[in-house]
């Protein structure tokens, strides 16, 4: 395969808007693209328009077991008229794939699914099995990875290279949890001439905020070396109907961001905590709705994969944590233990901005990366 071929796939993936939805279509031309070279599939349906796509090639003899991941998922455009190129045209200008997708993580995604055919037809002898999993609705919900991990398709694995971008710049092998939630609110209206006919629930919200801000000082000082300390944080409030009306209904969201040392179920008795304090208080009542639950991530700096990608690429590239989260999140709940690398090609911050884009010559240089990868842990 050319390098025109590779770039023209990639041109064809950006092109499918899969928006937070949608992702089929792109596990269906992957499983084309994979059919061509000789490569079994299975598409694991979801639900409407959503799947994910599993594939996998087996070494000479028994081994260790590397999969190859992503998610087939992009956030949304924004405002398309603040784009320099449409965002799903794949237009290259200069070096560069523009388009929504290109960095996170589509690039990626598909340098991998390339790395995984070239193995193929490399016919070089490796041990172990290698697995490529696309998987859907990583930006939102993680609904993907979930499913994967509940039907046991990943109860075998070894090891992950999840290609989220980072550019030669770092590997990831460690990062935090994240647990989304709500508190609803529920007061009793009454004109705001006479509040005291009513049950204000931004003033039982607010209380909430205090109290879990009070609270959530047990946290503090509990330090993870990489990953810091879990932290509470509010981030959106809405309440009220009108100026003149004691507001009846309040709902507040927050993120907790979680290191294994005051992890997601200690977290979580500070939040329901909150809520019995608040609601013995109020003569109103707060309930709690838990969106999301994933967990932090850590695994070992100097594992066989990390040194596998430091042959691959001739570099002593560095190990760091981030604080946000990824599918790894939910392969945390695998029962064994794994080794870890989020690493691929892109430029983190051009992640979800307008004008999003990716070197061609960084896409295509990671085929290899990924292939040599591959073969080092393999072998």
């Amino acid at each position: 395969m050319d390098q025109e071929q590779k770039i023209n796939i990639l041109r064809d993936v950006i092109k499918i808007k899969s928006i937070n939805n949608h992702e089929k279509e792109v596990a269906l031309y992957y499983q084309s693209l994979l059919s061509k070279h000789g490569i079994e599939s299975t598409i694991i349906e979801y639900e409407g328009n959503r799947a994910n796509l599993i594939a996998e090639i087996n070494g000479d003899t028994p081994g260790k077991t590397l999969v190859f991941n992503g998610h087939m998922d992009v956030v949304d455009v924004s405002d398309p008229t603040k784009w320099t190129y449409p965002p799903f045209a794949a237009k290259v200008v200069e070096g560069k794939m523009y388009g929504r997708g290109t960095t996170d993580m589509k690039g990626g995604l598909t340098a991998l699914i390339l790395a995984f055919i070239a193995i193929k037809e490399s016919n070089v002898s490796f041990k172990g099995t290698l697995r490529f999993v696309a998987n859907l609705g990583e930006e939102i919900g993680m609904y993907g990875s979930e499913q994967l991990v509940d039907e046991g398709y990943l109860d075998d694995v070894d090891a992950f290279i999840i290609a989220e971008p980072s550019s030669r710049q770092m590997i990831i092998t460690s990062h935090k949890g994240s647990l989304q939630y709500e508190i609803i609110s529920e007061g009793m209206a009454a004109h705001s001439s006479v509040p005291e006919q009513g049950i204000n629930s931004i003033s039982q919200a607010m209380d909430y905020i205090n109290t879990s801000n009070r609270l959530f000082e047990q946290a503090r000082g509990i330090i993870n070396p990489d990953l810091g300390e879990t932290i509470n944080v509010f981030t959106v409030i809405n309440g009220g109907d009108q100026i003149n009306s004691v507001p009846e209904r309040t709902v507040i969201k927050a993120n907790a961001r979680i290191i294994p040392e005051f992890n997601n179920e200690q977290t979580l008795q500070l939040i329901e905590q909150s809520l019995v304090e608040v609601n013995e208080r109020s003569k109103g009542t707060l309930r709690l709705n838990i969106l999301q639950n994933n967990l932090p991530v850590e695994t070992p700096a100097d594992s066989d994969l990390v040194h596998a990608i430091h042959q691959a690429t001739g570099q002593k590239i560095p190990v760091q944590a981030m604080m946000g989260a990824t599918d790894a999140s939910n392969f945390a709940r695998l029962k064994q233990p794994f080794d870890l690398a989020i690493f691929g090609p892109g430029d983190p911050s051009r992640a979800h901005a307008i004008d999003e884009y990716i070197e061609i010559e960084d896409y295509l240089s990671f085929i290899n990366i990924f292939e040599a990868t591959a073969i080092h842990y393999l072998s």
